[in-house]
């Protein structure tokens, strides 16, 4: 699994011009599924991201997870995570995992990272053309993909 984590003073996902999901202070985190991931990926991006310390303490240090600072999480598919660039100008989402493994991975994914947080999280629409808006604090983006964890 591959996830591109953005610090956000708020974000939101539009779906047909009706707002699925939206969150103040927090994390927007976009996720690309690919075949070979599974729940110990799951596990293993859910601990990091609710500890992950990219929130800044009274110091001005980040030194707060989103748990610290009771903040919440917009949590959205995109299978373009994984594109390939390596041939010509049109990307190939080769490694993508297909709709029969992406959404149950999504939706057990959903569901633990609300788990870990300990509230609800924010998604959106697997599959569905989604517009996504963001106010990135920082900015903070960091990546993280299961396949590099060493």
């Amino acid at each position: 699994m591959r996830v591109v984590i953005q610090r956000v003073k708020h974000a939101s996902v539009t779906i047909d011009n009706v707002c699925k999901s939206a969150i103040k202070n927090g994390m927007l985190i976009l996720v690309g599924i690919e075949n070979s991931d599974g729940k110990e990926d799951i596990d293993w991006l859910c601990k990091k991201i609710v500890n992950l310390r990219i929130f800044d303490d009274e110091n001005g240090v980040m030194n707060r997870s989103v748990i610290d600072i009771d903040g919440e999480i917009l949590l959205v598919s995109q299978f373009t995570l994984h594109a390939s660039t390596k041939k010509g100008n049109r990307p190939a989402y080769i490694k993508a995992a297909k709709p029969d493994i992406s959404i149950p991975l999504y939706e057990q994914f959903c569901s633990e990272l609300s788990s870990s947080l300990g509230k609800s999280i924010g998604t959106g629409t697997f599959g569905a053309d989604m517009q996504v808006e963001l106010l990135n604090d920082g900015p903070v983006t960091i990546c993280m993909d299961t396949k590099n964890k060493e």
